[in-house]
Parts: structure tokens; sequence; C-alpha cells
């Protein structure tokens, strides 16, 4: 102090005036801000609650009709016309392709004189047999001649047999020129055109056709996740597991959700060694034919929870991969607990462990990191927010 007083008396008078008003504000400056702390941070906060709901597990899938069959010549020539085009949804028995049929009908009406020709020998036959039998008993042939025209009755007979099975062979030949569809569905690709040549043992098809009424899609496990249906539904067996899943949804490539719901019925026996994973088919109705064969999409699994511990994610933050909340602790103190995550939907959390329900979350926590976080001990002052109010704005699916 005296040197402060030794200083301001060797200061001329207006230097002096000044630095006494300096000081005085400095002092006054210095009591204000003592005085007028800052009051705590208003910021919202929920209770943390449980509730029913449902997460989504989707799993990349592929689609397939229920029959996707190959169509094959089954006799050999060339394309005289293709009845159909890439695409088409065709009808049972309807004609798709036709062969020239003209080498074939020969085939019939030659296999068809030879059993007329067969028919003939045999009627000779039988009228020499009736011929000689009177004449045997009359002493006027002998028994061997006798045996001799009823083996050549008998051989002309195997002869029309024979001449019959040709000419059936042929006209199944002739039928085979034409052609149809051996059940409802699409066309795929057709690489043939009108006047190629065809055989039953060329390497690829005509065309396949596609039964679409009902779609099977299928998409595959990991072992974890095996493990976790093995787990999550009732049932001894898989096949009683499989009945208890609930329907699944398919999430088409535009990211669009497929009208109709689908219900898994099947399980491979064993893993695919090279992936790890194991394949479920699951079938979907497809009476509008929106389905094709061949393209992808996702199966999405619903799980069911009856009660679930639900966090809205935009009150948590992430630090070095975990989830955090701020939570509201006594005397309006932020306590930071970290959380263990079992699922979530689009908008919250499903929790484990961290929190417990009644506990107050700060609602706001990925804001406040932004704007440089808060840290244990810190006083809020809690602007308490309903979880009806929040499901309102942010639906819990």
């Amino acid at each position: 102090m005296n040197s402060l007083r030794s200083i301001f008396a060797k200061l001329p008078s207006g230097l002096l005036y000044s630095a006494v008003i300096l000081s005085a504000m400095y002092g006054c400056g210095t009591s204000q801000a003592k005085t007028d702390a800052p009051p705590p941070a208003a910021l919202p906060v929920i209770k943390a609650v449980t509730l029913p709901t449902t997460t989504f597990q989707d799993f990349s899938a592929s689609v397939e009709g229920t029959r996707d069959v190959e169509i094959r010549p089954q006799v050999d020539g060339y394309l005289t016309n293709i009845s159909i085009d890439e695409g088409d949804y065709v009808r049972k028995g309807q004609t798709l392709f036709t062969i020239d049929r003209r080498p074939y009908a020969e085939q019939l009406n030659n296999a068809t004189a030879n059993l007329q020709a067969a028919t003939a020998a045999l009627e000779n036959a039988k009228i020499n047999v009736d011929k000689l039998k009177p004449l045997l008993s009359n002493n006027v042939v002998s028994d061997v001649q006798v045996k001799s025209a009823e083996a050549s009755y008998n051989s002309a007979k195997a002869n029309v047999a024979q001449a019959q099975a040709q000419v059936e062979a042929a006209r199944i030949n002739l039928g085979f020129t034409n052609i149809t569809a051996p059940s409802d569905g699409y066309v795929g690709s057709i690489p043939f055109k009108t006047g190629s040549l065809i055989s039953r043992g060329m390497a690829g098809a005509l065309t396949t056709i596609s039964e679409v009424k009902d779609m099977r899609v299928y998409f595959s496990l990991s072992e974890t996740d095996f493990l976790k249906f093995k787990e999550k539904y009732p049932g001894n067996s898989v096949a009683e597991k499989v009945k208890g899943m609930p329907e699944v949804e398919l999430i088409l490539a535009d990211g669009s959700v497929y009208p109709e719901k689908g219900k898994v019925e099947t399980v491979e026996g064993q893993f695919d060694k090279t992936i790890g994973a194991i394949s479920l088919r699951a079938s979907f109705p497809n009476a509008q034919g929106i389905l094709r064969s061949g393209s992808t999409g996702k199966v999405r699994v619903p799980t069911l929870h009856a009660a679930a511990l639900v966090i809205p994610q935009e009150a948590t933050f992430e630090l070095q991969d975990k989830v955090f909340v701020y939570t509201v602790a006594d005397s309006n103190k932020i306590v930071t607990k970290p959380l263990t995550i079992s699922g979530k939907t689009s908008n919250y959390y499903l929790v484990t462990d961290g929190v417990k329900p009644g506990d107050k979350i700060v609602l706001s926590s990925q804001s406040t990191m932004m704007m440089g976080g808060l840290k244990d001990g810190v006083v809020i002052q809690p602007q308490m927010v309903s979880i009806d109010s929040l499901l309102k704005a942010k639906p819990l699916l």
C-alpha cells in the first residue's frame, strides 16, 4: 500500500486523477463479476422408461420364383416360329416355340404305313392258321405245318405291336415340335431366333419360365445370428422355432417396402463353410407380379420386446466406440454413464445396462457435445420433457 502511495505521489495531478478513476473502475468490475455468476444451464431432461417395442434386423436376400423351368427341345430341327417375347407372361399349355414339323410328319406317315402292312400280314397269318386247323383234324396236314402257321401268326402279331409303338413314337416326336409352357410364369431371355438349328443335346436352354405366383426369398444368418435365433424363438427343434417366427418384410432394391408380408419356411441343414453362414427361405405372395426371379433386396426380421428400456438416440453421444449419456444426479449434477446397447429402432436405443427406469437423462446430449460438452459435477437446471410428447415427435419405430 505504501508503494502505491509513493507512486501516486510522484504522478502529475492530471495523471493521478486518471489513475484513481481506473483503479476505481477495476475494483467495481471485479466486484460485479463476483456477484453476477451465470445461472445453471437450462437443459431438456427426460426420465428413462420401459416400453413395448419392436426392433428390426435386415439381411441381404435374393428372389427366385417357386419354379424356374428351363425350356429345352426334345427333338432336333429348325425353329420355324417363336410365339412369345422376352418378359411375356404365359399360361400353362401356351405355345412358345415351333420346330419344323415336316420331317416328323413324314416319320409318322411312314410308321403308319408300316403298321398297316403289319396289320395286313397279321390278318393273312390268321387266315392261314384258321385254314390249316380243320385240315389237321382230318389228317390232311401235319401238326408241324399248323404249328409253323401259328408261329408266323404270332410273329405277325408282334410286328403289329412294334409298328404301333413306332407310330406312337412318331406321333410323340411330332407333338414335340410344338413346345408349350409347363406352367404359368414370365419368359426369360431367348438367345435363339427363327431359323436357328436346335437339338436335344445343346448346351443352353431355349428360355426359362419363372413361376411367380409365390416367390421364394433366400437370405443368410451368420453363426452368431443363428445362435441368437435359436435362443430367441420357442420350440425344441429348428423347425418349431421357424414356425414361431413372426412374419417378415421384404425391402426392395429401391428401399421401398414390398406391400405383402412373408413367412420364413425352412432353414438349410448345414453352414456354408466358405462364408460361414446358413441360408433361410421365406415365401412371399406375388399375385400382382411385382417380384421377378433374379432380383435382390433385404429381408427385414422383426423382434418383439414386451418391455424394453428405450433411450432416444439424440440423448446419447459416442466416445471411443462407446455410447454415453449425461444423467442428472442429486442436486442436479451431471454424471456421465456408458450404455450397453442390445438393439435400436430408427430413433431409439434399447439399453440393457448403464441406466435404469426412472433415471433422469439430458435429452440434448449430442448438441451439448458439439458446444463443448458437459462435465461430471456441473449443475444444470432440468427442463422436464414427457416421454409422450417425445414419442409424438419421434415415433418409437
